[in-house]
């Protein structure tokens, strides 16, 4: 099982339709992939104790371990993956050892490229995950409304999802 999580907390905001989009590509190839919409999964705040008791957080961590790959789908807010992502890695941490993981960014402008960087390294010496190096970053020109129609951007999740499936 692929899993495609997508940390906005947008109702149907774009960084949703590029984790969909990556979707329909682990289809047409008959993968298992899921998308993992935090907006519907209510985790609280790593709290650094209690929180790991939370029957949504024990769920989540067991899926993430469970996985084959993560794709983590976040927006980028003050030149870093949203407080969501970094809270999801707190409390599902030991779900990610040893695992395959992809970025899809989603930014309001192409000067945060290299913003996903301090998260990648994290799980890189933390939890030797290993990180598919081609990052997709997209900005708002690639999108009419919520619906990708960026070609290029379209053509860069499709390689993603094929660098994913050929380590798995």
């Amino acid at each position: 099982m692929h899993l495609i999580i997508s940390t906005s907390l947008r109702p149907k905001g774009q960084t949703l339709a590029l984790s969909e989009k990556a979707l329909t590509f682990f289809n047409e190839k008959n993968a298992n992939a899921e998308v993992i919409n935090l907006q519907t999964i209510n985790l609280p705040f790593c709290d650094g104790g209690e929180c790991y008791k939370d029957q949504a957080v024990i769920d989540l961590t067991k899926k993430i371990k469970d996985a084959d790959s993560l794709i983590i789908a976040s927006p980028v807010y003050n030149y870093s993956l949203n407080a969501v992502a970094k809270n999801l890695l707190e409390l599902t941490g030991s779900g990610w050892n040893d695992k395959e993981v992809g970025f899809i960014c989603n930014a309001g402008g192409d000067k945060s490229y290299m913003s996903l960087m301090p998260f990648a390294n994290s799980i890189m010496l933390d939890y030797r995950c290993n990180v598919i190096p081609k990052f997709v970053y997209a900005t708002g020109d690639m999108y009419e409304g919520n619906k990708v129609v960026d070609s290029n951007l379209i053509e860069r999740i499709k390689e993603l999802v094929d660098s994913i499936l050929v380590t798995n």
